[in-house]
């Protein structure tokens, strides 16, 4: 069985749950048409991106993928 140190399985299920939570929030506004105002609607919608970002890392790691390069090495080709 394959097994993750606990600080990183802490960090995904802390990440997934954010991201869950801001999601079910998204859908209450678009699927259930609970009433929000325009810029409650912004902040929604912000916290929802960070949290979907913040749980793609958390992801990564505990996958063992190697994080998204920096924009710095954007223009270095990986096959030269």
């Amino acid at each position: 069985m394959l097994r993750v140190d606990d600080a990183t399985a802490r960090a995904y299920r802390a990440a997934w749950d954010g991201w869950m939570k801001q999601v079910e929030r998204v859908h209450r506004v678009f699927l259930d048409d609970a009433a929000i105002a325009p810029a409650q609607l912004k902040g929604l919608l912000n916290r929802e991106i960070r949290a979907w970002e913040a749980y793609k890392v958390a992801r990564q790691r505990l996958l063992g993928l190697k994080e998204s390069p920096s924009p710095q090495d954007a223009d270095v080709n990986p096959f030269r």
